[in-house]
């Protein structure tokens, strides 16, 4: 199992909005995450915006890659990419880079 974490900003002046639209993200998006193997999946948001995922999965690869074929997923990127900052365009399941793994205590 491998374990992701990235790092995304979100537009301070969103914050609030971005915390309440994650206090009931759709079922069917969730479903999504679950089938396509975004599993043990947490995101952490600090006061300046610095957003903070989370998530094990098998393939990382192949997770983002079923996320791409998925309907409900560009209908959530959409909606979310007004909240973040630097996406260059992208959306921002696409700007997420894992950060490097230097320890983990098992």
């Amino acid at each position: 199992m491998r374990r992701v974490c990235f790092l995304l900003r979100v537009r301070p002046e969103r914050l609030e909005e971005y915390r309440e639209r994650h206090r009931e993200v759709w079922p069917e998006m969730r479903q999504a995450l679950r089938e396509t193997g975004w599993g043990n999946y947490s995101l952490f948001l600090a006061d300046d915006g610095l957003l903070v995922g989370y998530l094990e999965t098998p393939d990382w690869d192949a997770a983002r890659a079923g996320m791409r074929d998925r309907e409900v997923n560009d209908r959530w990127q959409a909606e979310m990419a007004e909240f973040f900052t630097a996406l260059d365009g992208r959306h921002p399941d696409e700007a997420m880079r894992p950060l490097t793994e230097v320890f983990h205590l098992d």
